[in-house]
């Protein structure tokens, strides 16, 4: 149980700290990656839901047995990401530098899966 508690603490730790500050940097990511956002509220709703994602993480890890049925939901979080960045550089529609991140989360839903498995023995006792 301590492997999920830790994994689960630092995915949503990790998330917090890389999607809070982009709340203050929707004109520089405009900017750098053109074009503008034409549609603030998909930018402003996907960074809604992202930190909702990372405080569940938090909540999970908290107690990860009562929590692991919300383990798969947040392999599919972390899958999505990654998939879609994946396909989108294959389609030169990122920038090389996105594909870390993909990384970042594709290790991360591994990471989930394994702590799904484990936990598995504990929630049935």
């Amino acid at each position: 149980m301590a492997f999920a508690r830790w994994v689960f603490w630092i995915a949503g730790a990790y998330g917090m700290v890389v999607l809070g500050p982009q709340y203050f940097l929707e004109g520089k990511f405009g900017t750098d990656y053109p074009p503008a956002i034409k549609h603030p509220e998909f930018y402003y709703g996907f960074l809604g839901v992202a930190i909702a994602w990372q405080i569940a993480f938090v909540v999970i890890g908290r107690d990860p047995v009562r929590f692991r049925p919300m383990m798969l939901p947040s392999v599919v979080e972390k899958f999505s990401f990654a998939g879609a960045v994946g396909w989108l550089f294959y389609q030169n529609r990122v920038p090389a530098a996105m594909v870390g991140a993909g990384f970042v989360d594709f290790c991360l839903g591994v990471l989930f899966l394994v702590a799904w498995h484990r936990t598995r023995t504990q929630s049935a006792a």
